[in-house]
């Protein structure tokens, strides 16, 4: 070879390594680039333009496409290189999983993926984070050089993705965390601390929460004349949402009692409230009963919500006359106020569907007939002294199984006169 041939072959070779430096150096930079632009916390959107214009551009790729898993789960296509949106609204979530490692694509039938040469997986421990496809390369061309640095770059934008994700949903995990938190203090506020004993009447609670924040709620209202009136309600739905609705519901009930109104327009403007504060979005089971202690008169409302216990005069009834759940209709359909004559001493026992929705080691409930039963032997203690003994079973008869659901209970005791002199509790 000539002295002349062996220079222009060294200029050739010059050529090619500088050419080669210069694309290293370009693919440095722009790696120092997004690496810049994910410390600077750029939007996801950018961060796929970023990737989408390095691959074309400067590596010249012909074809690609960057699959990042969503929020619920699915597969979507975050950036796309010379593919038509016909081929990408294609279907290959089920392809995905099969793809654990780089693979060279060989022998596939799928309409999508048999254009690309290539699928460059990232994996997050056992997880995979990302798909990218790539293809069209020229039968000369340093493929495993673009790829070996194609999966860098990609990895890296998958990692920033990923970190986001996370990063968005431990933002709201803490938001709800709060939420409840304040739900959970706003629900303290509303439920009685006290609740009144005298010689005519005496109430008692039990309030368990199934979680930080429940749905359930009760309270009483005592008037300057000689009458008292308690309620107990079910919200449909926990949290802020739910909390929020049942301050509604007190702040109306204790307004409307105090303006002495009578019970059906009572009712249908408690019914109005929630649907204005709730639009149809959630649902209240109630009752509230009123009882005067002058007339002995018991007069009540049951708005789809448990059935209360009822005994006195050694019978025993179930207090179901009201309307439907209020928070469904507009307008109450129908309203049927109950009225009773209490001429012995009383036991009322309101409580919420937690409470009959209680299972035992064998699958049994805590059903109606149990809690009749309870009533029908216990029927003379005090409320206070009732609702001691109710919990007590409540845990035997539960066993292992963790409660289902919030448990709250409200017990009236009702003496028709006299001094009403509580037992001491020995326990």
């Amino acid at each position: 070879m000539s002295k002349f041939a062996n220079i222009k072959k060294n200029l050739s070779n010059f050529e090619l390594l500088e050419r080669s430096l210069s694309l290293k150096q370009l693919q440095i930079n722009r790696l120092l680039n997004i690496t810049q632009a994910i410390n600077n916390n750029l939007p996801a959107d950018d961060l796929f333009k970023m990737y989408n214009s390095f691959l074309s551009w400067e590596m010249g790729i012909k074809k690609m496409a960057l699959y990042i898993k969503e929020e619920d789960g699915h597969w979507c296509c975050a950036s796309s290189i010379g593919i038509t949106d016909e081929d990408l609204s294609l279907d290959i979530e089920s392809k995905l999983t099969t793809y654990t490692r780089m693979l060279n694509i060989t022998d596939e039938d799928h309409p999508l993926i048999k254009q690309f040469d290539v699928v460059v997986p990232v994996r997050h421990k056992d997880d995979s984070i990302a798909y990218t496809f790539i293809g069209g390369f020229d039968e000369n061309e340093d493929m495993y050089d673009k790829v070996s640095f194609i999966t860098t770059i990609t990895n890296i934008i998958a990692v920033a993705i990923e970190n986001k994700r996370l990063f968005k949903k431990q933002i709201e995990q803490e938001a709800l965390k709060r939420e409840m938190e304040l739900a959970g203090a706003m629900q303290k506020m509303l439920i009685p601390n006290t609740l009144p004993k005298n010689s005519r009447y005496e109430l008692a609670s039990i309030y368990r929460p199934h979680s930080t924040i429940g749905g359930d709620y009760f309270d009483f209202i005592d008037y300057d004349d000689p009458r008292f009136a308690f309620c107990i309600a079910d919200v449909s739905g926990k949290g802020a949402a739910a909390a929020l609705l049942m301050s509604n519901i007190q702040a109306t009930v204790r307004y409307l009692i105090n303006k002495r109104i009578k019970a059906e327009p009572f009712i249908h403007q408690l019914n109005k409230s929630i649907m204005d504060s709730a639009q149809g979005e959630k649902f209240i089971t109630f009752f509230i009963g009123e009882f005067n202690t002058a007339t002995n008169e018991l007069i009540y409302v049951n708005a789809g919500h448990n059935a209360p216990v009822l005994y006195t005069n050694g019978q025993l009834q179930t207090l179901n006359k009201g309307c439907p759940i209020l928070g469904a209709f507009d307008e109450v359909p129908f309203l049927d106020v109950g009225k009773i004559q209490l001429e012995e001493d009383a036991l009322i026992v309101t409580y919420t569907d937690g409470l009959i929705d209680l299972k035992n080691d064998a699958g049994d409930y805590f059903d109606e007939s149990f809690l009749f039963d309870f009533v029908k032997e216990n029927h003379a203690l005090s409320a206070e002294e009732f609702n001691l003994l109710l919990k007590e079973k409540i845990d035997e008869f539960k066993g292992g199984q963790s409660f289902p659901d919030d448990i709250s209970v409200l017990t009236c005791k009702i003496r028709k006169g006299g001094i009403y002199i509580v037992k001491p509790n020995n326990s």
